[in-house]
């Protein structure tokens, strides 16, 4: 059965670096998450992937454009964001406005990414499969939370 995936954008497909300010499509340095471009291509060829962020300051095409810059940009169906939907990521209405975009089941929804907080605990209580993308070895009592540690993992 063909998925939607959702995929947070920040140390989930591409680096946030802590020194670095503004719009990531204006960085000096931009990098892609180690293994992302692989599970993107993988993915992308069976299923819909779009980058669900809570970026404020950048608009759909500020994002688009970081993404080109590390050639992720073929992979990815659409960009979802503040701009783009007038609620920041966090609530379970976020998710619940994507669903309605896409006009897809919500079963067939699938959010991966490293915040339990922004990513995981909003798609779950939005009624959407959430994938926490524990890249940092954290600890969490949140026992029902699928977990991966690379992206890799994804297409295993």
């Amino acid at each position: 059965m063909s998925k939607v995936y959702l995929f947070d954008w920040g140390d989930t497909l591409m680096v946030d670096f802590p020194n670095q300010s503004g719009k990531m499509c204006h960085w000096n340095e931009v990098q892609a998450v180690d293994g992302a471009e692989d599970v993107l291509r993988v993915l992308s060829q069976h299923h819909s992937v779009y980058v669900a962020t809570n970026a404020a300051d950048s608009s759909e095409n500020d994002i688009k454009q970081a993404f080109e810059r590390v050639g992720l940009d073929a992979y990815i169906s659409g960009y979802f964001c503040k701009s783009n939907l007038g609620i920041g990521k966090g609530t379970a209405e976020f998710f619940h406005k994507i669903v309605r975009e896409l006009g897809v089941d919500y079963d067939s929804v699938v959010m991966v990414g490293d915040s339990l907080d922004k990513d995981i605990d909003p798609a779950s209580k939005a009624g959407i499969e959430a994938i926490w993308f524990n890249h940092g070895d954290q600890r969490s009592e949140k026992t029902q939370v699928t977990e991966i540690n690379h992206l890799s993992q994804l297409c295993t």
